[in-house]
């Protein structure tokens, strides 16, 4: 695909997490006529009220698309063995087909042990080592996808833009500016899947400036509002900005987006850019996760009638 002939083309993930959510609902009622409906549990522990605002949009965008919602709100005081036991019982409920335990926890909980509590077939955030490592292992994209592993969300999201984009992927440099596992280590490896060359940079990289310079698509996920200036930005470069701080003018993400916007060819927006899109690809491990359960019944079905 040809880049972008005008700069500062705004990446709107609004409009494109509408058409995933769009396209999840058809699938949703394709599953209703063969008896199952998809269902999402959300387990939010205690009164953090971003991760309430985040939850309430799940919530809401469950209900707009037919998915069902099972909404687990929990103590903050909650033990770490009486979480998991919750965990385990959504694990075996036969309407839940997709789970995400809403982070951060209180500091009395261990958050790693709660993902693994999570059953890897199960996990719509994408988060459970099992699934990661199985991800870590396919080479190619359409691996990827065909094996139907959970991908984590936000990472999904930002290939899902890029791809929807056009962005020219295969031998460019990208460069992830971040390396956590809920957005940096995964999205590099999902970059590689495309045959990016990737450049993992983070907060202890030195000329940080020069690393981002020579990067043909830039993923911010660094956490630092406006840290990623201007002058960081190489010209026609796509800019993805995974970083969201709530600061006294509102929103803000890693970039600065008012001066970046003059130099990249496209750029997502902060709010209405990657968050949208992390939402819609819950939803969609989610409905995957059902449409698998599908194919399970049939092919017993098939198996029952042939004996």
């Amino acid at each position: 695909m040809e880049q972008a002939k005008n700069m500062g083309q705004i990446i709107d993930g609004k409009k494109i997490a509408a058409e995933v959510l769009a396209d999840l609902k058809v699938r949703v009622e394709a599953l209703e006529k063969k008896g199952i409906k998809p269902g999402l549990a959300t387990v939010l522990v205690g009164d953090n009220p971003a991760s309430e605002v985040y939850v309430r949009q799940k919530i809401k965008q469950c209900e707009a698309i037919g998915i069902n919602s099972i909404h687990k709100p929990l103590p903050g005081n909650i033990s770490q063995k009486e979480l998991e036991i919750v965990i385990g019982e959504l694990n075996r409920d036969k309407k839940v087909h997709g789970m995400i335990v809403q982070m951060p926890l209180p500091k009395q909980l261990d958050p790693e042990k709660a993902i693994l509590a999570v059953d890897p077939k199960k996990d719509a955030d994408g988060l459970h080592p099992l699934n990661q490592g199985l991800i870590a292992r396919l080479k190619s994209w359409d691996e990827i996808i065909g094996s139907g592993v959970p991908i984590p969300c936000t990472p999904y999201g930002i290939i899902h833009l890029l791809l929807k984009e056009g962005v020219e992927i295969s031998g460019k440099s990208a460069v992830v500016v971040g390396r956590s596992n809920l957005v940096g280590k995964p999205v590099a490896q999902l970059l590689l899947s495309l045959n990016a060359t990737v450049t993992i940079a983070h907060s202890k990289t030195r000329d940080l400036f020069s690393v981002c310079h020579g990067a043909d698509i830039l993923i911010a996920a660094l956490g630092v509002p406006h840290s990623i200036k201007k002058d960081a930005i190489k010209k026609g470069a796509t800019v993805i900005d995974v970083g969201i701080s709530r600061m006294e003018n509102g929103l803000k993400g890693d970039v600065d987006f008012e001066s970046a916007k003059s130099v990249a060819s496209r750029i997502t927006p902060v709010p209405g850019g990657v968050g949208p899109m992390t939402v819609a690809m819950l939803l969609s491990n989610t409905v995957s996760a059902a449409e698998k359960t599908a194919v399970i019944a049939s092919e017993a079905k098939q198996s029952h009638k042939s004996d």
